[in-house]
């Protein structure tokens, strides 16, 4: 089997599918907008002030042989970012967009589909919003379709979010998720009737297509992997009364159990210091605006300086009511910060309850709060979770979810030719 792969902007787990499929010599090729190799010209750009971006798009260079790179429209919508020039990358209709990077890659990627064809590529594997162009040319000529759906089902996300809006109506222009336009959900459809099977990263996802109205393919469940556990952790003792250092790093949305968050903590009080990392999903949010200041928060920060925020603090909390995964999860459990999540993330596939972290009820302030005040009266549980996060972080590295995703696309094809 060989597979030609594609996404936009080359993110971690993208990376390890890629370097997975090439180890075990099914790699057909990949494509991507921008991707860093030692010298070539992205890499000599990376130097300069304006493009230093490009140093986040680094691959390994055993992938170069493979590459092919179609960057125009991701420059355009970095410097449109840059410039402020909002209508250039407004949602859907910007022409340098996500919406409009994705779409341009998937294009030029079903454009080539037929001559790597010639060449011995059997399967096309694409993401969520990128695939439409390139599945249809896929089915025309013959071509297996791999569908990487990397958070839950849209359909699932409506019903779900829109408790939300209900439940926190000072709360309800953070989520965003209401956005899209009809073309584009039917386009999200039309992507998932065309794939032959289905790549999911929590089981929680899985779970949300039940709500596709339709018949799906196979849905092969890959939780991502871990950083690299680095060094030993060093964990302060704390008293009853606290204080209990939390962390949040995240998108500053209700989709995330923000409001969750922030009235448990008001509820609970001096006990615990809590720090946010993450940008604000709107600047029209009075409720939001408040609560951030009454606690320590930080826009951005480097992904180094995060991980290094994480080891200062005793437990990340992370309560969100809607996500593929969380990635967040597993940077904090490979820092030994044991993390309290919901059962509506991978936390389920990853976490065993009071052992390497916490599970909690999502959309439940109730739950969290009860989560976090058990901490303060056990807090020696705090250490033993973070150890025993660090030990679960060290049994998954990128190189083996990248050998169980290409055994994963092997095992379909093998299925579906037998």
């Amino acid at each position: 089997m060989k597979v030609l792969i594609s996404h936009p902007t080359g993110n971690s787990f993208f990376r390890a599918a890629a370097e997975g499929l090439a180890a075990a010599d099914m790699l057909a090729g990949f494509g991507t907008t921008v991707a860093t190799f030692p010298g070539n010209v992205f890499d000599r750009l990376s130097s300069i002030g304006p493009f230093a971006e490009f140093k986040r798009r680094q691959y390994n260079p055993v992938l170069q042989p493979y590459a092919q790179t179609w960057p125009m429209h991701e420059i355009g919508r970095m410097a449109a970012s840059k410039a402020g020039l909002k209508s250039l990358i407004r949602h859907e209709t910007g022409k340098f967009s996500v919406d409009g990077v994705y779409q341009n890659l998937d294009k030029h990627i079903a454009r080539i589909l037929k001559e790597k064809q010639k060449e011995g590529a059997d399967a096309v594997y694409a993401y969520e919003d990128g695939a439409l162009f390139s599945f249809r040319e896929a089915k025309r000529i013959g071509m297996q379709c791999l569908y990487d759906l990397p958070i839950g089902y849209w359909r699932s996300a409506r019903h779900l979010l829109q408790m939300e809006l209900e439940r926190w109506p000072d709360w309800a222009s953070t989520l965003t998720n209401f956005k899209d336009s009809e073309a584009k959900l039917q386009n999200k459809d039309e992507e998932i009737r065309l794939a032959d099977a289905i790549f999911v990263a929590s089981s929680f996802t899985a779970r949300t297509l039940k709500d596709y109205p339709g018949k799906t393919g196979p849905i092969e469940v890959i939780p991502y992997a871990f950083p690299p556990v680095t060094g030993s952790r060093e964990y302060r003792q704390i008293s009853g009364n606290g204080p209990l250092k939390l962390l949040f790093v995240g998108g500053l949305s209700q989709r995330k159990g923000i409001a969750d968050l922030f009235a448990a903590v008001e509820n609970i009080g001096s006990r615990v210091q809590l720090t946010v990392v993450g940008h604000k999903a709107t600047n029209d949010c009075a409720a939001l605006n408040e609560a951030l200041k009454k606690h320590t928060w930080i826009p951005s920060l480097p992904h180094q300086e995060v991980l290094k925020l994480m080891r200062e603090h005793d437990v990340l909390v992370f309560p969100s009511l809607f996500e593929g995964f969380g990635l967040v999860i597993t940077e904090a459990m490979s820092q030994g910060t044991p993390v309290i999540t919901t059962d509506r993330t991978a936390g389920p596939d990853l976490i065993t309850d009071g052992d390497n972290g916490w599970l909690v009820e999502a959309g439940s302030t109730a739950a969290l709060q009860n989560a976090i005040e058990l901490l303060l009266q056990k807090p020696e549980s705090i250490q033993k979770a973070g150890e025993s996060a660090m030990e679960t972080a060290r049994l998954r590295t990128w190189e083996i979810y990248g050998r169980e995703f290409a055994e994963r696309c092997m095992k379909y094809h093998k299925q579906t030719i037998a």
